[in-house]
């Protein structure tokens, strides 16, 4: 701006002298490697963080156990990969390990799980696993783990990779956040600019300009009055004071207010485009005007049908098949979504139409709803509570009651 000015000062046919000039730039986006994306998107803006935390908190909730046919035999394995689940490793339940699971897998596009001699399960840092492959870059050779200025070599079948697809990549996944990442520098630039406009007394910037005929101002004497005027007048508790000038100064608004940039319904848009990528719901992040609570419960059970389960379902694939072939059985990961609160509306449709279906007996209605068929006594049972039922039903239509 020195520079700019000096070429203005030096202008023989200048009709104005101007002190504080300012000009749009083009765009500097986040870079999208992972320590940048990760301080920009899940630490510093509040939307990319709660659809995060909604979804991996969600997977960490789902209570799951192990199916194990071939150890049908062998109770002290089935208990040992069964504890295996419930407590990854000795710092961590199994909640906490799948929330930091999902939270590497959203915010990167990849997720590494280690499981060495000591069979615990632990998620590595993303950042720092790097993909080796084999000379025909084919396949993968092993893994390399570099902490600060040490390399440790991870055999690849005591590493499980889960990744997002990425079609300009063959070893690494993309992350939902890369594909955020201009909505999220978008709405935290309009954080930062609101933060600023409040700090300097909810102003826009503008221009301190010498009228006509006036002398021009040496360097000094720019930068005093420039210091003069922000220690009056900026910041909060400068503001809604009078600016006073002396001599030929005239003070000329250079910037537009918040209200000429809509800076409330392009913060809604970049809200809704943030949560789009994650496949969450833009009521569950706290967007306004979708806050019914209609809306609500339905939005949470999209949330869950959409975006929880298929990626849970993704991952507890995943993990089933690398710990069959690391163990050498049989190994199944399995859900119980019917404990799931978030699932019960789901749950009492379903429900609802099996009892009211006539075509299915009581057995084939128990067994799609994952219960052993009744026996003899129990349907014997059944069948004559049924009919008492139906005969004091029968009674009353005649009665009139």
């Amino acid at each position: 701006m020195i520079n700019l000015l000096k070429h203005f000062n030096n202008r023989r046919a200048m009709s104005e002298s101007i002190l504080f000039y300012h000009s749009a730039n083009d765009p500097r986006w986040t870079s999208c490697n992972y320590e940048s994306i990760s301080k920009e998107g899940f630490q510093k803006n509040v939307i990319a963080f709660r659809a995060i935390s909604l979804i991996s908190r969600g997977i960490a909730s789902i209570p799951m156990s192990l199916k194990t046919p071939s150890l049908d035999n062998n109770e002290k394995l089935r208990y040992e990969l069964s504890n295996l689940l419930n407590r990854p490793n000795q710092f961590q339940s199994r909640g906490s390990f799948f929330e930091h699971l999902v939270n590497y897998l959203l915010i990167s596009g990849n997720a590494f799980i280690y499981c060495g001699e000591t069979h615990q399960f632990t998620c590595l840092r993303t950042d720092r696993v790097q993909i080796i492959s084999n000379t025909e870059k084919t396949a993968v050779d092993f893994y390399a783990y570099n902490v600060d200025s040490s390399q440790f070599r991870i055999e690849k079948e005591n590493l499980l990779h889960l990744k997002f697809f990425n079609p300009l990549n063959d070893w690494y996944g993309l992350s939902p956040l890369q594909i955020a990442s201009r909505a999220i520098d978008q709405h935290n630039a309009m954080s930062n600019h609101n933060l600023a406009i409040l700090q300097n007394g909810g102003r826009p910037s503008g221009c301190l300009m010498i009228k006509t005929g006036s002398e021009n101002l040496t360097e000094e004497q720019r930068e005093q009055l420039r210091s003069d005027v922000r220690d009056a007048y900026a910041g909060t508790l400068n503001a809604g004071k009078i600016m006073v000038l002396e001599g030929d100064f005239e003070w000329k608004e250079m910037g537009l207010s918040p209200k000429d940039l809509d800076f409330s319904a392009g913060k809604d848009l970049t809200t809704r485009e943030i949560a789009q990528a994650f496949g969450v719901p833009p009521v569950l992040v706290g967007l306004r005007g979708d806050s019914g609570f209609a809306n609500y419960r339905e939005a949470r059970l999209h949330l869950w049908e959409d975006t929880i389960l298929p990626l849970a379902e993704l991952i507890r694939l995943e993990m089933s098949n690398w710990m069959s072939q690391k163990f050498g059985m049989e190994v199944e990961i399995v859900f119980d979504l019917d404990s799931v609160h978030a699932l019960t509306s789901r749950r009492d449709i379903l429900w609802q139409r099996i009892s009211s279906a006539d075509f299915l007996t009581k057995d084939e209605k128990r067994e799609i709803l994952g219960f052993p068929p009744l026996s003899a006594e129990q349907s014997a049972e059944v069948n004559t509570e049924a009919n008492k039922k139906s005969v004091t039903k029968s009674q009353n239509k005649k009665k009139g009651v």
